[in-house]
């Protein structure tokens, strides 16, 4: 198994990025806040995780070892693969999917593309005793504390992290707002993957 990689980032791509090791350039997909760590042409490392299949070799990459850890327990759960893992890190933190398993909270699961009622019930009573609980997260959520994650910051991140100026960022950000708005009132949560593709998509052709 790799474990991990280290070495120059040579690209960015709003799902994944290639980092250089041995002179050979891996490419890892990674979630668009993992992504938001990196910088071209500087060092970088990540936590990763290789899938296996009869036709393909997939490395995924992660800003922790605990992400990584989450990433492959969640897959142990019926009909969840690595791009639905992968998409549920996107959406909710480590931290925030032990809240929503340990607290059985179908809605902020079902916020994950890919994920419907049954697929969250199934979820929870397959990793409730898996993913952990941590305490003060835990009765955060119950209390109707707990913040949801900010796709803001995420794109914003992301977008500075390829490089554009911090006002580019906020600009496209803003121009944003009302696709977010919209996903949010059809009761979806926004992908940040494909606000960012959206931001880029404006960026380029200013």
């Amino acid at each position: 198994m790799i474990a991990s990689v280290a070495g120059q980032v040579t690209a960015i791509a709003p799902d994944a990025a290639v980092i250089e090791v041995g002179g050979v350039g891996v490419l890892v997909h990674c979630t668009p806040g993992t992504l938001a760590t990196l910088r071209v042409g500087e060092p970088g490392r990540l936590a990763t995780s290789l899938v296996v299949r009869e036709e393909s070799l997939t490395l995924y990459g992660f800003a922790s070892d605990d992400e990584r850890t989450v990433f492959e327990l969640l897959q142990t759960a019926s009909g969840v693969g690595p791009r639905i893992a992968l998409a549920m890190l996107a959406v909710h933190t480590p931290n925030a999917l032990r809240v929503a398993v340990a607290s059985a909270d179908l809605k902020a699961l079902t916020m994950v593309p890919g994920i419907g009622q049954k697929g969250a019930q199934r979820i929870v009573l397959e990793l409730k005793d898996k993913l952990g609980t941590p305490d003060q997260a835990v009765n955060a959520a119950l209390n109707g504390t707990a913040k949801a994650p900010v796709w803001r910051d995420q794109v914003h991140s992301g977008l500075v992290g390829l490089g554009y100026s911090a006002r580019d960022a906020d600009e496209a950000v803003a121009a944003l707002t009302p696709e977010a708005d919209a996903e949010v009132a059809a009761g979806r949560a926004p992908q940040v993957a494909v606000l960012l593709k959206s931001a880029l998509r404006a960026l380029s052709v200013r």
